[in-house]
């Protein structure tokens, strides 16, 4: 027993080995790329990126993008874009090279995760189509439908707003999310009225005794059936059943909108619903935990500013006329104003707190003694007035007797 053992004990020891020279080597590779990829600019680097997440930023951008959406419908009135048709051109231009400053600081920070975010990917996109109207002749007459299309579409620049929005980023996760299960709602509603459609057209497709304008083919029966999934003029389809004498095609309708309707069609509603409400509950959670890791950090500074001025009192003790650090302590009170923060680690274990707590319990005593003085005083008004009342109903037999 004892030589396997110490086999299995010298065969551990070597995959120990082997595994730490592995992650080492791993580690040093690692290393190396980094060291060959490490920038040389990282303080300028972090000084764009506290820019780009500035609030005062998101404040200017956002304000920029509500600018372009009012000269995209000041450019729709014929008359402001015919007198002012340089000035627009000259604002377009400014936000067009605002949105490029933009999206070439972002790439500047992080070159590599830049691609990563389908938002950066999607202001790329806008600003490639933002470009397009600068780079087609609009002399030329075999541009003008695309001129005419790539001028509608400058539009989705509004879009960028989006990406400014924490709460609208947080919507469009939600409404990502819920596209595969609409997906599969969606094709289950489309085999629901792909199977109404066929049997419609058997029922009430007849070119001679049925309707054929709504039902004679396949392609108008899905149509139908799409009028009655949005219970939209159902009633008109079906008046046109009873005209000519369908009359059990009510059941027919009424089985189709209920299941159509008021199960597929809001089932969809139901689930994109829950999706956004819980993206609605995570992003509620993010700002919570931001908010408390942001007081955190307030906290952790304060102590740290505490620590050194207690750090920087005991070495003006040991070089000042001060005897002991409480006389200390109390000259640097008088310097103090009732606005100071104060942040304790231990709270009922302090100094401060105790000595709070001790005037408070003093204050409360004098109060209590307060009103046991109001209260002997009352007690002894109304022993006063209970004997003036006692003496009075006295007074008047004696005054029968002396009669």
């Amino acid at each position: 027993m004892e030589p396997t053992e110490s086999f299995h004990k010298r065969r551990l020891v070597s995959n120990l080995v082997v595994e730490n020279f592995k992650s080492s080597s791993d580690a040093d590779v690692k290393h190396t790329l980094f060291w060959r990829f490490r920038r040389r600019d990282t303080e300028f680097c972090a000084y764009i990126r506290r820019l780009l997440q500035n609030p005062l930023f998101n404040s200017i951008m956002i304000s920029i993008i509500s600018l372009n959406a009012v000269f995209l419908a000041m450019e729709t009135d014929y008359a402001i874009k015919l007198n002012s048709y340089a000035y627009l051109e000259l604002a377009d231009l400014i936000i067009i090279s605002i949105y490029t400053t933009e999206m070439l600081l972002k790439f500047y920070v992080d070159p590599l995760n830049y691609w990563r975010s389908g938002y950066n990917l999607f202001d790329v996109i806008v600003l490639l189509i933002a470009y397009l109207p600068y780079i087609l002749d609009k002399n030329d007459t075999k541009h003008y439908k695309p001129w005419d299309i790539i001028t509608g579409v400058q539009a989705l620049k509004i879009l960028k707003l989006i990406s400014y929005s924490r709460g609208m980023r947080s919507l469009i996760t939600a409404l990502g999310q819920t596209v595969k299960t609409v997906i599969y709602v969606l094709v289950l509603l489309f085999l629901l009225m792909f199977i109404f459609a066929i049997l419609g057209y058997g029922l009430y497709g007849d070119p001679e005794t049925g309707d054929s304008k709504n039902w004679g083919n396949l392609a108008s029966a899905l149509f139908t059936l799409f009028s009655l999934v949005t219970v939209d003029g159902w009633t008109d389809l079906q008046d046109e059943l009873d005209k000519r004498g369908f009359s059990a095609s009510r059941a027919f309708t009424i089985v189709f909108i209920l299941l159509g309707f008021f199960l597929f069609f809001n089932m969809s509603i139901g689930v994109v619903i829950m999706n956004i409400q819980d993206s609605t509950q995570n992003y509620e959670r993010e700002l919570k935990a931001e908010k408390q890791a942001a007081l955190r950090a307030k906290k952790q500074a304060i102590l740290q500013r505490q620590q050194e001025e207690v750090n920087m009192l005991m070495h003006q003790q040991k070089t000042s006329e001060y005897k002991t650090f409480s006389e200390l302590v109390e000259d640097f009170k008088k310097t103090l104003h009732h606005s100071d923060p104060m942040v304790l680690e231990d709270f009922c274990a302090s100094i401060p707190f105790i000595d709070l707590y001790l005037t408070s319990l003093d204050l409360q005593d004098n109060t209590v003694y307060r009103l046991q003085e109001l209260y002997y005083e009352l007690v002894g008004t109304l022993n006063t007035i209970l004997e003036d009342v006692r003496e009075k109903s006295m007074l008047p037999p004696e005054k029968d007797m002396k009669s």
